[in-house]
């Protein structure tokens, strides 16, 4: 029996983690959190002082070791979730995941997580560059204030130092860089189904797309 691969893609502020992380826990999936790993590989890279536009730099990622743990990202046995999500890695991860030495390794990585379970996979190409023969592709998208709203939230509830408006800056400058960039651009996959969540709460997509799910499998 093959198993089934799920690409959630999606901007940033989509809600693509959350409804990504809530759609593996109601199916009983493996959750994948993609963007986790490129925040982490953004925070290895600033500790260790190098030049994060020099592309040659990232060696050290050959030598790094991720693992999910109940939806948690622990680098190097050690969890990072609460330090990605600062402001400094938010701000620098663009460019980071922008390098084709970056994201060859890590797309790699991703790729193994997926071959032996049933995965549900997050990211800005899982569905046509990651895992593009995935059974499943969605592509979830929102208004740039929706967006900044939502990340506003979860900034205040995990204590970080938060200014909307900061954010909606942000969340531009990231959806052009991410849009942009040579290798792997943000874009929803050919056969992908787009869901605007504006206007949706979190549990009504997740509701949707698992529904979709179970009528197929």
């Amino acid at each position: 029996m093959s198993h089934i691969q799920i690409a959630v893609d999606g901007p940033a502020g989509a809600g693509k983690s959350t409804i990504a992380k809530l759609i593996a826990k109601e199916l009983n999936y493996i959750y994948v959190d993609t963007g986790a790993m490129y925040r982490a590989i953004t925070l290895k890279a600033i500790k260790l002082h190098i030049d994060l536009s020099d592309d040659t730099k990232y060696d050290f990622i050959d030598d790094t070791k991720f693992e999910f743990i109940d939806d948690l990202l622990y680098m190097d046995d050690t969890n990072v979730e609460h330090e990605i999500r600062e402001a400094i890695i938010t701000n620098n991860v663009s460019l980071v995941s922008s390098h084709l030495s970056v994201r060859e390794r890590l797309v790699q990585r991703q790729f193994d997580m997926a071959q032996n379970n049933n995965v549900v996979m997050d990211g800005r190409d899982i569905g046509y560059k990651v895992l593009p023969n995935a059974r499943f592709k969605f592509f979830l998208t929102a208004s740039i204030e929706e967006r900044a709203n939502r990340r506003h939230k979860e900034n205040v509830s995990r204590n970080i130092k938060s200014d909307i408006h900061v954010i909606e800056e942000e969340i531009k400058r990231r959806d052009h860089f991410d849009q942009t960039r040579k290798h792997s651009p943000l874009r929803p996959a050919d056969d992908a189904e787009i869901i605007d969540t504006s206007h949706l709460t979190i549990n009504e997509v997740v509701s949707l797309i698992t529904e979709k799910i179970r009528e197929e499998v």
